[in-house]
């Protein structure tokens, strides 16, 4: 049973005494795990060495032991500062981050990139400053309804991160996105700090509008239909995010915000109706951009026709898509091995098709073995909502959960043409410094919740640390 069950047992004088695991035991678990995951991780870039090379580069090694090393730091920082934390959340996300490095590594050796002109050494780079960073998350952030208070300058915040790209002189394109900025030569995309400014002020707002949003309204035809003044956030973030798809060109980062509100509004109503309303607009939305905006169509007609020669062949067409199934293909179930197969033939592989090429070198069951780890990850963030001892602690674990959950399902979906391809990065895997910065914050303010939640729960059973 999970340590987060608590289960009754026998009364005690009129209370009722409940089982929770003591922080320490959770520590050592996750120092356990979290060994395990780390040796796994060095295991695989070892095996892609020997696979691709026939010899161990022992500098690489080395920045990996470094990564460890620091690694191990969060972990006693979580010691002291977050005891009753999730046990389980720190050891996948750092697997998942070992396998994106792993796989940039691999690209780099078919790519003949070596020093720090390597996608895969600036990958440890930035998996060093997103675990800095998560820990300093971690300290500063001592008790996680403070973050209630700058609820609207978290929503001032997000607005100026998405509309960045679009102030000239910084904003850039890429692939034909307009989601980079450029200051002073370093390169990001603030949009992915966005989704958890934004993910903050949606749990906020929720938290204070919920009675309204819930049960005021008109009754007809046997629905109570809200108001049309309490339609205006979601008419406005649906707004936000048609400019999104409209003025930035990405389909993917439009349904990640607009999808993240529709989530926590239901989570907050458990109104169906507000899934219906937003699917709606959205869908309206998109079928309008789809018929006056040409690469949305292209997007479209690469999705649906994709192996037809015209559509493969024609700019910004399908050959990325189908190269990418090329490589699932070649894959089979159990993979060419690490270090063995081409994945340097799917095009923006280390990027947007990482996927693609860990499952040509680990095959199906390493694929089903990934998507294991995001959901056992995406369900640990939920658990903790469910657990929260208060309403903006579950609507704000909730919604960061599922930003990691609708993320996976929009890249793994695209490049398995389930949905149209949409650009977005995986969490963890994906080269790139503004997502991995994005995502290990998001662990930390779920390492933090976790141990709220969970402190509160072992208070009220009477147990003491």
């Amino acid at each position: 049973m999970s340590e987060s069950s608590v289960p009754p047992v026998a009364p005690v004088t009129g209370r009722v005494v409940l089982r929770v695991k003591m922080p320490q035991k959770l520590r050592n678990l996750e120092l356990v795990l979290l060994v395990v995951a780390l040796g796994l991780s060095a295991l695989a870039l070892a095996l892609v060495q020997w696979g691709a090379l026939g010899t161990l580069d022992w500098s690489l090694l080395t920045y990996a032991a470094g990564l460890a090393g620091l690694t191990l730091g969060l972990h006693l920082v979580l010691r002291i500062v977050a005891r009753d934390a999730d046990p389980f959340i720190v050891p996948i996300a750092t697997m998942l981050n070992g396998l994106g490095i792993t796989m940039i590594h691999r690209l780099d050796i078919a790519a003949g990139s070596s020093g720090w002109e390597a996608a895969g050494v600036r990958q440890m780079a930035w998996t060093a400053v997103a675990l800095v960073i998560a820990i300093i998350v971690l300290i500063v952030v001592k008790n996680y309804r403070v973050l209630l208070r700058y609820r609207y300058l978290a929503m001032l915040a997000g607005v100026i991160l998405l509309t960045m790209p679009l102030w000239p002189g910084i904003g850039r394109t890429v692939n034909g996105a307009t989601l980079w900025v450029d200051i002073g030569g370093m390169n990001f995309q603030p949009g992915e700090i966005a989704k958890i400014a934004l993910a903050i002020f949606f749990a906020g707002y929720l938290m204070t509008a919920r009675e309204s949003l819930q049960k005021v309204g008109n009754t007809f035809a046997g629905i109570r239909w809200p108001r049309v003044r309490d339609l205006g956030p979601l008419l406005i973030v649906w707004v936000v995010a048609m400019g999104v798809l409209v003025f930035q060109r990405d389909l993917g980062t439009s349904l990640l915000y607009f999808g993240l509100f529709l989530a926590m509004l239901y989570i907050a109503t458990n109104r169906i109706l507000w899934l219906g309303l937003g699917g709606g607009l959205f869908v309206l939305g998109a079928a309008g951009a789809a018929s006056q905006l040409g690469y949305v169509q292209g997007r479209l007609q690469g999705w649906l026709d994709s192996f037809n020669p015209e559509v493969y062949n024609a700019q910004g067409g399908s050959y990325q898509l189908v190269q990418g199934l090329f490589g699932f293909a070649e894959g089979g179930f159990i993979g060419e091995g690490l270090g063995q197969g081409q994945p340097d033939f799917v095009p923006l592989a280390n990027s947007d098709y990482i996927v693609a090429a860990l499952g040509e070198e680990l095959g199906i069951f390493g694929v089903f073995a990934l998507l294991a780890l995001y959901l056992l990850l995406v369900s640990r963030g939920f658990r903790v909502g469910f657990t929260g001892t208060d309403d903006f602690g579950r609507l704000l674990s909730s919604g960061l959960a599922f930003v990691l959950a609708l993320q996976v399902f929009v890249v793994i979906g695209g490049i398995t043409r389930v949905i149209p391809v949409t650009g977005l990065t995986t969490p963890f895997l994906a080269a790139g410094g503004s997502s991995l910065v994005a995502n290990w914050i998001i662990v930390a303010l779920l390492l933090r919740l976790s141990d709220e939640a969970r402190a509160s729960v072992r208070l009220e059973a009477g147990v003491r640390a």
